[in-house]
């Protein structure tokens, strides 16, 4: 999974409660989730010690899906502090959500 961590209903909270985070709802049948995972690595690197990039599994996690209304995936999520602050539906490209962090940051 490269540096993005894997989120789970175990560690989801404690991560997102502070500072940014950029969740990846997605799966591993889900072709446009393949896609995007590259930008996703990539903005984990990018962001490395800013902000925190993770991935949840709704195959595995489908609590943390319900939790956030996700019925579309791929789905990401801009948290700041805990709290949802941009939302994406569908490959998004890389430039959208790295304007998404630097306003949230």
């Amino acid at each position: 999974m490269g540096n993005a961590m894997e989120l789970t209903a175990g560690n989801f909270a404690e991560t997102v409660s502070s500072g940014v985070t950029l969740v990846d709802f997605w799966a591993e049948w889900c072709g446009p989730c393949r896609l995007i995972a590259p930008v996703i690595e990539e903005l984990a690197d990018q962001y490395a010690g800013k902000a925190k990039v993770g991935k949840v599994n709704v195959d595995h996690e489908s609590d943390l899906s319900q939790q956030f209304g996700v019925s579309s995936i791929p789905t990401l999520l801009v948290m700041k502090d805990g709290q949802e602050v941009s939302r994406f539906v569908g490959v998004t490209q890389k430039d959208q959500l790295v304007k998404a962090l630097d306003a949230a940051l």
